[in-house]
């Protein structure tokens, strides 16, 4: 997959520019932009292409930006190249393996994303899903956390996270919610094809979301705290995956 380690562009006529000529982006952070054709043409680029547009403070842009002239518009890239669906499924031809895919739904702090791809990785898995919106990107602080996997591991960025469920159960994948008051994960046969989905910090998975799943799962646990933290559920269940794959 081709890198690129461009974290941000910023100014008005920079970001435009990249908008037109099809360059990968997240998210586009605003203070003020109105009142030209130039921002009248870069809102309507975003949303043509569905990059999310964020408002921010002019403090917030100024610290995105380093201190450059940023014109109130800062454009953010992301530091690898987001794949496919068919991608996902293609790395898992070529292993011979069923298909194992981690679904993030809402992820937003940055090292919980790495280090959930970072276990992916290392458990075998074939691919990540995470949406557009209400989620954080690949960004730098994501591709430090996942040390190097973003290389192996294809992630796909997806409009709708319920429809990508229901396009992959008409794959023949089964759809693993990890949530409390589930079935023990140590309990479920999960050697078949396989997506486990892993809600935000704080407020877990999203109602519709969970409802589309087949099965929940959960990390039985002994002690007095409610919840474990995203990416280390996420490791958990994903090397019990592994186990009972590699057991087999």
């Amino acid at each position: 997959m081709k890198r690129d380690f461009t974290n941000i562009i910023v100014g008005k006529n920079a970001v435009l520019e990249a908008l037109k000529s099809g360059r990968a982006a997240d998210s586009l952070y605003v203070s003020s932009i109105q009142g030209s054709n130039t921002a009248s043409s870069i809102l309507k680029e975003c949303k043509k292409r569905g990059i999310p547009v964020k408002r921010a403070d002019v403090r917030k842009l100024d610290e995105m930006s380093g201190g450059a002239v940023h014109q109130g518009v800062v454009l953010t890239i992301p530091a690898a190249e987001y794949s496919t669906l068919d991608d996902i499924f293609e790395l898992s031809k070529q292993r011979g393996e069923n298909p194992l895919i981690v679904i993030c739904d809402g992820i937003e702090d940055p090292h919980n994303l790495g280090a959930i791809i970072r276990s992916a990785e290392l458990a075998g898995a074939h691919g990540i899903i995470i949406p557009k919106r209400r989620s954080v990107g690949l960004n730098h602080t994501v591709a430090k956390a996942a040390c190097g996997a973003l290389e192996y591991i294809p992630v796909c960025r997806v409009t709708n996270i319920t429809s990508v469920i229901d396009e992959l159960k008409s794959r023949g994948v089964w759809i693993y919610a990890a949530d409390m008051g589930g079935k023990a994960v140590y309990e479920e046969d999960m050697k078949g094809p396989a997506a486990l989905v892993i809600g935000a910090e704080g407020e877990g998975i999203s109602r519709l979301v969970k409802e589309h799943c087949d099965v929940t799962v959960s990390i039985p646990m002994s002690g007095k705290i409610g919840s474990l933290n995203a990416s280390v559920a996420a490791g958990i269940i994903l090397f019990e995956i592994k186990r009972q794959r590699d057991m087999a």
